[in-house]
């Protein structure tokens, strides 16, 4: 083997073998833990976006019944007939109102104990049409063993239960229709008077589980920590006897939220999170699902591999050519880096010339790339507050502009401003070290509940923020929330620099009239003065 030919020919035919034996076992392993890492991420995001929605619709119809309770409590003057009467009337001026803002209601009600009063029973109302609620004749309550629980579910369970709940589904009375309800009991000193609670639609439910999906027979459902179904795809829940438990093969009180197991011969994945009215929301998938894809991209990598080998043998005076490529990758990885595209790969590894200057240029466009991110990173971020700056506010506003005049813009969007009342006084009685803790402060609260949203720092004490998507379509939960934060914020605050107190205004987008951006700012900042003067005048009086 004198031949410097053949020594490079074996040679490289050895290291051709030996790199493409590498490449393919560790792509075997890091597209295996990738591809499964990737799926469990999937899947668990899948499940939270399931579960902030349910939890919406559930918080909604919860909330309004807490409501209710504490109203209907309040206004018991006594337990007349004539007392009763007028406290119905009242009743049903603050369930319209109550009822009109909540979602997804297909009943509500407010029954009087029999054991009260024979006269005065209550009301029902119904909307089974959607076109809007009408008064139903109401359960005759007397006809029923009010001890047994098993008979007017949303009548007794909550008075037994001493406390509001969510049942399981049933068949409404009279109506012959399926729901689940969320039922309060309400007591005058101590004695319990009646119920009051809303029937929410149970195909309405299902239709909102049903639409996650994952894969091709994964699937969600609810149940409770014991196992007890209140949806299920694939079982007629409201069948089962009251009271069955279905033996799911995990348990939702497992220390860890996601399980491998067993069910009918098939290898299955399931993640769970409770939800907000104590039930569970499951999502399970078949493990061959979600391995099926890298299993496959394994099996074509194993093959490519045997007929790159062959190749590489049959190939070889080709292969030989070869050799200048790492000088060829050089060249075109200058040109990128003289275009600004830092974005480069380069593969040639060997201890030789060619290699260490390929490593060396390597480390030279990543530290230049670095050095260029870095620059970046302190033009638009603002180095008290660490969110972007007035400058990175700026191209946001003219890339906004270019979609408005272009028609590429989401029209689903808001602009918001927030004013820091009384940072001056902050900085002239406490120094302006105590007024920097005040904006960081105000500045957190914002980022903390508008997670999704880009903060800008514009002025001293002013910032604006871009509601899109999510927020945007969620913003009267956020502003709420908000005010929420900023409420507990300064009721535990020691010193008046550890307070939060914002102006704000709020501008949506109208397609109709804002061909410019600056608008919807003038609306926003309009709004905030209106909120900083509203305040003010509360905080005189």
């Amino acid at each position: 083997m004198r031949s410097l030919k053949t020594k490079l020919a074996v040679t490289m035919l050895f290291v051709i073998f030996a790199v493409i034996l590498a490449i393919t076992f560790l792509s075997v392993f890091f597209i295996r833990n990738t591809a499964t890492r990737k799926s469990n991420q999937l899947l668990l995001m899948l499940l939270e976006n399931g579960k902030y929605s349910l939890d919406y619709y559930f918080d909604s119809v919860q909330n309004s019944v807490d409501n209710i309770t504490s109203f209907v409590e309040s206004d018991l003057e006594g337990l007349s007939d004539a007392q009763l009467e007028k406290h119905m009337e009242n009743a049903r001026e603050y369930f319209d109102y109550v009822i009109s803002q909540t979602n997804g209601v297909l009943t509500y009600y407010y029954r009087i104990d029999p054991a009260v009063s024979s006269k005065v029973k209550g009301f029902w109302y119904t909307n089974l049409n959607g076109n809007g609620f009408s008064e139903h004749q109401v359960t005759d309550i007397t006809q029923y063993d009010v001890n047994d629980t098993s008979k007017l579910v949303w009548f007794t369970v909550p008075k037994f239960q001493g406390r509001p709940i969510w049942l399981p589904p049933y068949i409404t009375d009279n109506l012959d229709v399926r729901v689940i309800s969320y039922d309060a009991p309400i007591y005058y000193k101590g004695r319990f008077i009646g119920v009051v609670g809303i029937e929410i639609d149970y195909s309405a439910m299902a239709k909102e589980v049903d639409s996650i999906k994952f894969y091709d027979h994964g699937y969600a459902f609810l149940s409770d920590a014991d196992g007890t179904l209140f949806y299920h795809p694939y079982i007629d829940v409201a069948d089962l006897p009251n009271g069955t438990t279905v033996h799911m093969p995990y348990t939702n009180t497992a220390d860890n939220s996601s399980v491998k197991y067993v069910y009918n011969g098939v290898q299955k994945e399931a993640v769970w999170l409770p939800l907000s009215n104590g039930m569970y929301l499951n999502i399970t998938v078949p493990i061959d699902e979600t391995q099926g894809e890298w299993r496959g991209l394994i099996v074509n990598i194993l093959i490519c591999s045997a007929i790159a080998l062959i190749a590489a043998g049959i190939f070889l005076v080709f292969i030989l050519g070869l050799i200048t490529r790492p000088i060829e990758e050089l060249t075109e990885a200058a040109e990128q880096i003289d275009k600004g595209n830092f974005d480069i790969e380069l593969d040639y590894d060997q201890d030789d010339e060619i290699g260490r200057l390929t490593k060396s240029f390597k480390k030279l466009s990543g530290n230049m790339k670095a050095h260029i991110n870095a620059l970046n990173e302190q033009a638009f971020i603002d180095s008290l507050t660490h969110v972007r700056n007035n400058g990175a506010f700026l191209l946001a506003i003219e890339e906004l502009q270019e979609q408005i005049n272009n028609g590429s813009v989401d029209p689903n969007f808001a602009m918001g401003e927030f004013d820091c009342d009384g940072l001056k006084r902050i900085n002239d009685e406490y120094g302006h070290d105590k007024g920097d803790i005040y904006l960081k402060n105000a500045c957190s609260t914002i980022s903390n509940v508008f997670k999704r949203s880009p903060v800008y720092r514009v002025g001293g004490d002013e910032f604006y923020i871009i509601l899109q998507h999510e927020d945007f379509h969620n913003r009267e939960f956020l502003l709420s929330r908000l005010d929420k934060v900023i409420d507990e914020i300064n009721a535990s605050a020691e010193n008046p620099w550890d307070q939060v107190c914002l102006s704000k205004g709020f501008a949506i987008y109208d397609p109709a009239e804002d061909n410019i951006v600056q608008k919807i700012m003038q609306r926003a900042d309009t709004l905030m003065y209106e909120n900083k003067r509203e305040r003010k005048m509360c905080r005189e009086t």
